[in-house]
């Protein structure tokens, strides 16, 4: 099992140190995580390649937004290509150019968005909209669903997960887990917990087997994911097991609740149980606010869809902008001869201006998205760099402001 002694064929560590801490009582940190694809520092956003892109950008361009990590998703990667594709071109990092950190999830959160609609969905109230369930069966074996490509009759178990992932070649990779609704009673999200943590025990022993490594050769560490949806209890004891076990990491998941108060409270309900010397992630969650919010409960790191999905319609983050982002839809930026944003330094502030920007968007050019891909991508590892700077100079509260103008 790697841990933070474990080195891959070329001498590559995998580990996790923390290197600063919030002095003023919360429980915001600085660590660094190190893989065979070189360390980065955290809190820090995982940017979502789910089908091996970044939508939108090249590899050359997510890395010249200055991304760190970026994550690819199992369930898309085994229906297309296929892991025994992707593993014949030589893993994901070789196939996508990409020389970083990167993570793979299980394939969990389908099992969930395919039998009970997305979180999304959830909260919005749009559960009684007609949609196609692909979801065949969950039992204690696995998933069985059907393929949204030719409707073929695939399976995941926590052992396919593990195989899978380890053909995909990432360096952080995830347990198998069932992802619970919100809005299910107790008795049900108790037995999911109990199941996910005997698939949690079948993916460490799988793992074991494939020696902790990738197809590739290199490391893997596998984080274990905490469920128990809004009980404290349930969180508690979910945490505590994945405390118990050799994981290298913790990942936060399941349903966080029906809104941004609760899902904070339900974060706060599994921290102070986690194991306190591995890296913790938050599956994902994307906003400015939930970011800092979540780094002050111990978070260090985020995966989620948002600053690309955002950037499709047109719109910028942007720091101090009242709800984080603005239209660039909107004719204020017709005629706009500055960029963006005037103290971002990303390839697109530095090179357009905005109303170049809103014309390609408005024209419906494929380069406007692009463009605002990059400045959003960008704008996330900005964000981050500046949280880690202010947690070790203990001025986390001024950084938020600054970031936050509205405080929503």
């Amino acid at each position: 099992m790697p841990d933070a002694t474990d080195r891959g064929a070329t001498g590559e560590a995998l580990g996790f140190d923390v290197l600063a801490r919030d002095p003023h009582g919360s429980r915001a940190r600085v660590g660094r995580l190190t893989t065979a694809h070189g360390a980065m520092d955290t809190p820090a956003f995982v940017f979502c390649g789910t089908k091996g892109a970044i939508k939108g950008l090249t590899t050359d361009q997510v890395r010249e937004a200055g991304a760190d990590i970026v994550l690819a998703n199992t369930y898309h990667l085994m229906i297309q290509p296929g892991a025994e594709r992707v593993e014949a071109l030589g893993g994901l990092h070789r196939m996508m150019r990409w020389d970083g950190p990167m993570l793979t999830d299980s394939g969990g959160f389908q099992i969930f968005s395919m039998g009970h609609g997305g979180v999304a969905d959830e909260i919005k109230g749009r559960m009684n909209q007609a949609r196609e369930r692909t979801l065949i069966k969950v039992d204690e074996e696995g998933a069985t669903f059907r393929s949204y490509l030719d409707g073929g009759r695939l399976y995941l178990s926590p052992e396919v997960a593990i195989d899978v992932q380890r053909r995909l070649g990432a360096d952080i990779v995830m347990q198998f887990d069932e992802c619970t609704p919100f809005n299910v009673e107790r008795a049900y999200t108790e037995r999911s917990m109990a199941l996910s943590h005997r698939w949690g025990d079948r993916c460490l022993a799988a793992f074991e087997r494939m020696e902790g490594r990738a197809a590739q050769g290199h490391p893997q560490g596998l984080f274990g994911i905490v469920q128990g949806g809004v009980y404290p209890d349930l969180r508690r004891e979910s945490a505590e097991w994945t405390a118990d076990r050799p994981f290298f990491g913790t990942a936060i998941g399941g349903s966080l609740g029906g809104s941004k108060a609760q899902m904070y409270e339900v974060v706060d309900m599994a921290m102070p149980y986690v194991h306190p010397d591995r890296p913790v992630h938050l599956l994902g969650i994307g906003g400015f606010g939930d970011v800092f919010a979540s780094v002050r409960l111990g978070i260090d790191s985020f995966d989620c869809v948002h600053p690309t999905r955002v950037a499709r319609h047109g719109w910028a983050l942007k720091k101090g902008a009242k709800g984080e982002r603005v239209n660039l839809r909107n004719a204020r930026y017709r005629d706009e001869t500055g960029p963006i944003d005037a103290t971002c330094g990303c390839a697109t502030c530095r090179h357009y201006a905005a109303g170049y920007v809103q014309h390609l968007i408005k024209a419906g050019e494929l380069l406007g998205m692009t463009l605002l891909v990059q400045h959003n991508v960008h704008t996330m590892v900005r964000l981050m760099a500046e949280i880690r700077a202010a947690i070790a100079a203990g001025t986390l509260a001024e950084t938020e402001a600054a970031w936050r103008a509205d405080g929503d």
